[in-house]
C-alpha cells in the first residue's frame, strides 16, 4: 500500500522515529525494527533475496532502493490499534516500510515476503516520481503488477468487477472503502489496468510516467504522452481485453473443456473404428 493515507501517517510518525543500524542483506541495506516476539519474521525478511525483485523493477523502468527501513508492529502493540485492521503494510516516502505481520492473510499478499516486495515497489515508484503525485490506483496497480505478475486468469470476482467497466475515478472510490472486499477489488482492477498498459505500450511505461512526473508534469499529462491515451480510455480498453482473455482461459482450464476434449477423442476413436470396419467389409 502506498503512502497516501494521511489519517494513518500521523500516528505512524512515532513508529518511524527510532530505527536500528542498517544491516546489509544481499547487497542492499535493510534496517529492521521489531520486538523479540517477531524475531521469526525478522529472519524471513533477512533471507529475502532482492535480485528477482530488482529484475522485475528494472523491467518496469524502476530501480531497487539502496536502503530500506522496515518496522514490524505486533497486534499487541497499541500503535496497531491506530491503523485499520485491513491495512497490512505501508510504504512511506522513499525508504520507510511499516508491516503488521499478523495481518498478512488478506489480498493482495500471500506471504510476509510478498508484503515486503509489494511495499518496496511503492518506494521505488515514489523515488522515481521524486515526490510528485501519483494516483493511488497507479501506485497499487504497479506494485501488484511488478511484485506478483499476471495471476488473475481464473479470478471470477475480478471478471465480474471488470464487467462494470469502472473508470479510474471509480477505482479511487474503491480504494477509499473501509471494507476489505471492495479494497481487494480495487487492487485487482488496478493491476489489470496497469498490466494492460504495460502490455500495449511497453513494460517500462510505469517508470517513464513517473520520470515525467518527477520533472514536474501532472500525472494525467504524463500518462497521455507515454501512452497516447487518457487513463480512462486505457481503462475502457483494459476491461474488454481482460474479459475476452479470462473467458478463453477459464474455458480451457474448466471441467467443461475437459469433457469436451474427452468427447471429441471418443468421437474420433469411434469414427476411426467405423472406418476400419468399412475397409474390412470392402476387402
Amino acid at each position: 500500500m502506498g503512502g497516501q493515507l494521511p489519517r494513518v501517517v500521523a500516528p505512524l510518525a512515532l513508529i518511524l522515529a527510532f530505527a536500528p543500524s542498517p544491516a546489509e542483506v544481499f547487497g542492499w541495506e535493510v534496517s529492521i525494527d521489531a520486538p523479540p516476539s517477531l524475531d521469526a519474521s525478522v529472519a524471513r525478511i533477512r533471507r529475502l533475496d532482492p535480485d528477482p525483485l530488482e529484475e522485475a523493477l528494472g523491467r518496469a523502468g524502476l530501480a531497487l532502493p539502496a536502503t530500506v527501513q522496515v518496522t514490524l508492529i505486533p497486534e499487541t502493540d497499541p500503535r496497531a490499534g491506530e491503523v485499520p485492521g485491513w491495512i497490512v503494510g505501508l510504504a512511506l516516502g522513499v525508504q520507510d516500510v511499516v508491516i503488521f505481520p499478523k495481518r498478512v492473510a488478506s489480498y493482495p499478499y500471500d506471504s510476509l515476503e510478498s508484503v515486503v516486495r509489494h511495499e518496496v515497489v511503492h518506494l521505488a515508484l515514489a523515488a522515481a516520481a521524486a515526490g510528485g503525485q501519483l494516483p493511488r490506483w497507479f501506485h497499487e496497480g504497479v506494485a501488484v503488477s511488478v511484485e506478483m505478475g499476471w495471476t488473475f486468469g481464473d479470478d471470477l470476482r475480478l471478471l465480474l468487477a471488470a464487467a462494470t467497466r469502472p473508470a479510474t475515478a471509480d477505482l479511487a472510490l474503491l480504494f477509499q472503502s473501509d471494507t476489505q472486499p471492495q479494497t481487494a477489488d480495487a487492487y485487482r482492477l488496478a493491476a489489470v489496468l496497469v498490466e494492460d498498459v504495460r502490455r500495449r505500450h511497453g513494460a517500462t511505461t510505469p517508470g517513464a510516467i513517473a520520470a515525467r512526473v518527477a520533472a514536474g508534469m501532472p500525472f494525467s499529462h504524463a500518462f497521455v504522452l507515454e501512452t497516447g491515451e487518457t487513463a480512462d480510455a486505457a481503462a475502457a480498453r483494459a476491461w474488454p481485453s481482460f474479459r475476452r482473455w479470462t473467458t478463453w482461459v477459464s474455458f480451457v482450464t474448466s471441467g467443461t473443456a475437459l469433457w469436451t476434449v474427452i468427447l471429441a477423442l471418443a468421437f474420433l476413436a469411434f469414427f476411426a473404428q467405423r472406418t476400419r470396419q468399412a475397409r474390412r467389409r470392402r476387402q
